[in-house]
Protein backbone atom coordinates (compact mmCIF):
# COMPACT_ATOMS: atom_id res chain seq x y z
CA UNK A 1 0.00 0.00 0.00
CA UNK A 2 1.29 3.43 -0.93
CA UNK A 3 -0.71 6.51 0.06
CA UNK A 4 0.05 9.79 -1.65
CA UNK A 5 -0.52 13.27 -0.24
CA UNK A 6 -0.84 16.05 -2.81
CA UNK A 7 2.16 18.15 -1.79
CA UNK A 8 1.84 21.48 -3.56
CA UNK A 9 0.57 23.57 -0.60
CA UNK A 10 -1.12 23.14 2.77
CA UNK A 11 -1.03 20.63 5.64
CA UNK A 12 1.06 18.08 3.76
CA UNK A 13 3.57 17.03 6.43
CA UNK A 14 0.81 16.77 9.03
CA UNK A 15 -1.11 14.26 6.89
CA UNK A 16 2.04 12.31 6.08
CA UNK A 17 2.88 12.03 9.78
CA UNK A 18 -0.71 11.09 10.72
CA UNK A 19 -0.77 8.39 8.04
CA UNK A 20 2.59 6.95 9.16
CA UNK A 21 1.33 6.81 12.76
CA UNK A 22 -1.95 5.22 11.65
CA UNK A 23 -0.31 2.55 9.49
CA UNK A 24 1.96 1.57 12.38
CA UNK A 25 -0.90 1.62 14.88
CA UNK A 26 -3.12 -0.75 12.89
CA UNK A 27 -0.22 -2.93 11.75
CA UNK A 28 -0.53 -2.29 8.01
CA UNK A 29 2.64 -2.42 5.93
CA UNK A 30 2.70 0.60 3.66
CA UNK A 31 4.34 3.84 2.76
CA UNK A 32 3.27 7.46 2.46
CA UNK A 33 4.65 9.73 -0.21
CA UNK A 34 4.65 13.43 -0.99
CA UNK A 35 3.11 13.80 -4.48
CA UNK A 36 4.23 16.76 -6.60
CA UNK A 37 4.66 15.19 -10.04
CA UNK A 38 2.44 13.31 -12.46
CA UNK A 39 4.63 10.21 -12.52
CA UNK A 40 4.25 9.84 -8.73
CA UNK A 41 0.47 9.47 -9.08
CA UNK A 42 0.98 6.19 -10.92
CA UNK A 43 2.50 4.67 -7.77
CA UNK A 44 -0.29 5.39 -5.29
CA UNK A 45 -3.13 3.17 -4.09
CA UNK A 46 -4.87 6.09 -2.34
CA UNK A 47 -4.58 9.87 -2.22
CA UNK A 48 -5.11 12.73 0.25
CA UNK A 49 -5.79 16.32 -0.79
CA UNK A 50 -4.89 18.34 2.31
CA UNK A 51 -6.23 21.53 3.79
CA UNK A 52 -4.60 24.79 2.80
CA UNK A 53 -5.75 27.40 0.30
CA UNK A 54 -8.03 25.80 -2.29
CA UNK A 55 -7.34 28.33 -5.06
CA UNK A 56 -3.57 27.85 -4.71
CA UNK A 57 -3.77 24.05 -4.48
CA UNK A 58 -6.03 23.88 -7.54
CA UNK A 59 -3.77 26.18 -9.61
CA UNK A 60 -0.61 24.30 -8.62
CA UNK A 61 -2.22 20.92 -9.34
CA UNK A 62 -3.02 22.23 -12.84
CA UNK A 63 0.44 23.74 -13.27
CA UNK A 64 2.14 20.48 -12.18
CA UNK A 65 -0.06 18.41 -14.51
CA UNK A 66 -1.76 16.59 -11.61
CA UNK A 67 -5.31 17.92 -11.85
CA UNK A 68 -6.75 15.96 -14.79
CA UNK A 69 -5.05 12.74 -13.72
CA UNK A 70 -6.41 13.02 -10.15
CA UNK A 71 -9.89 13.54 -11.62
CA UNK A 72 -9.50 10.48 -13.85
CA UNK A 73 -8.21 8.32 -10.99
CA UNK A 74 -11.05 9.45 -8.73
CA UNK A 75 -13.61 8.58 -11.40
CA UNK A 76 -11.97 5.15 -11.75
CA UNK A 77 -12.28 4.41 -8.02
CA UNK A 78 -8.99 5.50 -6.43
CA UNK A 79 -9.69 6.23 -2.74
CA UNK A 80 -9.31 9.99 -2.19
CA UNK A 81 -9.74 11.93 1.05
CA UNK A 82 -10.07 15.71 0.94
CA UNK A 83 -9.85 17.76 4.13
CA UNK A 84 -10.94 21.42 4.33
CA UNK A 85 -9.51 22.88 1.09
CA UNK A 86 -9.30 19.30 -0.22
CA UNK A 87 -13.06 18.95 0.26
CA UNK A 88 -13.60 22.15 -1.73
CA UNK A 89 -11.46 20.82 -4.58
CA UNK A 90 -13.44 17.53 -4.62
CA UNK A 91 -16.87 19.22 -4.58
CA UNK A 92 -19.34 19.34 -7.47
CA UNK A 93 -20.44 22.91 -6.60
CA UNK A 94 -18.58 25.64 -4.67
CA UNK A 95 -19.93 28.99 -3.55
CA UNK A 96 -17.47 31.84 -3.03
CA UNK A 97 -14.90 30.43 -5.44
CA UNK A 98 -12.29 32.54 -7.17
CA UNK A 99 -12.98 33.34 -10.83
CA UNK A 100 -11.56 30.61 -13.02
CA UNK A 101 -10.83 28.21 -10.15
CA UNK A 102 -11.11 24.56 -11.18
CA UNK A 103 -12.67 21.81 -9.11
CA UNK A 104 -12.50 18.05 -9.56
CA UNK A 105 -16.33 17.86 -9.39
CA UNK A 106 -16.24 14.29 -8.06
CA UNK A 107 -18.13 14.60 -4.76
CA UNK A 108 -21.92 15.14 -4.69
CA UNK A 109 -21.88 18.12 -2.34
CA UNK A 110 -22.36 21.87 -2.49
CA UNK A 111 -19.95 23.79 -0.26
CA UNK A 112 -19.34 27.38 0.81
CA UNK A 113 -15.71 28.50 1.12
CA UNK A 114 -14.60 30.14 4.41
CA UNK A 115 -18.16 29.79 5.73
CA UNK A 116 -17.26 30.19 9.40
CA UNK A 117 -15.30 33.39 8.89
CA UNK A 118 -11.65 34.40 8.96
CA UNK A 119 -8.65 32.78 10.65
CA UNK A 120 -9.58 34.35 14.02
CA UNK A 121 -12.93 32.52 13.84
CA UNK A 122 -11.25 29.11 13.75
CA UNK A 123 -12.35 26.76 16.51
CA UNK A 124 -12.26 23.26 17.97
CA UNK A 125 -15.40 21.27 18.76
CA UNK A 126 -16.44 17.63 19.26
CA UNK A 127 -17.58 15.81 16.13
CA UNK A 128 -19.98 12.87 16.01
CA UNK A 129 -18.88 10.10 13.63
CA UNK A 130 -21.28 7.60 12.07
CA UNK A 131 -18.70 4.81 12.44
CA UNK A 132 -17.46 5.35 16.00
CA UNK A 133 -19.30 5.97 19.30
CA UNK A 134 -16.85 8.44 20.87
CA UNK A 135 -16.59 12.16 19.97
CA UNK A 136 -13.81 13.13 17.56
CA UNK A 137 -11.79 16.34 18.14
CA UNK A 138 -12.80 18.55 15.22
CA UNK A 139 -10.38 21.35 14.30
CA UNK A 140 -11.94 23.96 12.00
CA UNK A 141 -9.57 26.48 10.38
CA UNK A 142 -11.20 28.90 7.90
CA UNK A 143 -13.40 25.92 7.23
CA UNK A 144 -15.88 25.44 4.41
CA UNK A 145 -19.47 24.50 5.17
CA UNK A 146 -21.34 21.66 3.46
CA UNK A 147 -24.60 23.23 2.29
CA UNK A 148 -26.08 20.28 0.43
CA UNK A 149 -25.45 16.54 0.23
CA UNK A 150 -27.01 14.79 -2.77
CA UNK A 151 -26.56 11.96 -5.23
CA UNK A 152 -24.44 9.11 -3.88
CA UNK A 153 -22.84 11.12 -1.05
CA UNK A 154 -23.90 10.33 2.52
CA UNK A 155 -23.11 12.10 5.80
CA UNK A 156 -20.59 10.45 8.13
CA UNK A 157 -19.57 13.30 10.47
CA UNK A 158 -21.60 15.94 12.31
CA UNK A 159 -20.92 19.10 14.32
CA UNK A 160 -24.12 19.49 16.34
CA UNK A 161 -26.77 18.96 13.62
CA UNK A 162 -24.55 20.13 10.77
CA UNK A 163 -22.92 17.73 8.29
CA UNK A 164 -19.12 18.19 8.36
CA UNK A 165 -18.03 14.99 6.66
CA UNK A 166 -19.32 12.87 3.78
CA UNK A 167 -18.50 9.60 2.07
CA UNK A 168 -19.26 8.68 -1.52
CA UNK A 169 -18.01 5.34 -2.78
CA UNK A 170 -14.21 5.80 -2.88
CA UNK A 171 -14.27 9.43 -1.66
CA UNK A 172 -14.17 11.08 1.78
CA UNK A 173 -14.66 14.82 2.24
CA UNK A 174 -14.25 16.64 5.57
CA UNK A 175 -14.62 20.31 6.48
CA UNK A 176 -12.19 19.95 9.40
CA UNK A 177 -8.57 18.83 9.94
CA UNK A 178 -8.25 15.29 11.38
CA UNK A 179 -4.49 15.37 10.76
CA UNK A 180 -4.05 18.09 13.41
CA UNK A 181 -5.49 15.95 16.21
CA UNK A 182 -3.88 12.96 17.89
CA UNK A 183 -6.93 10.85 17.04
CA UNK A 184 -6.29 8.46 14.14
CA UNK A 185 -9.82 7.07 13.67
CA UNK A 186 -10.59 8.97 10.46
CA UNK A 187 -7.25 8.03 8.89
CA UNK A 188 -7.92 4.43 9.97
CA UNK A 189 -11.34 4.57 8.31
CA UNK A 190 -9.74 5.90 5.13
CA UNK A 191 -7.05 3.20 5.10
CA UNK A 192 -9.78 0.55 5.42
CA UNK A 193 -11.21 1.88 2.13
CA UNK A 194 -7.84 1.15 0.54
CA UNK A 195 -7.59 -2.37 1.94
Amino acid sequence: MKIGVIGVQGAVTEHIEALHITLAKIGVHGDVMWVRRLDQLREVSALVIPGGESTTISKLMCWNGLFDEVKRLGEEGLPIMGTCAGLIILAKKVLGAAIGQRFLELLDVEVQRNAYGRQVNSFEAPITLSFSPDPFPGIFIRAPRILKVHGRARPIAFYKEEVVGVEQDNLLGLTFHPELSNDTRIHEYFIEKVR
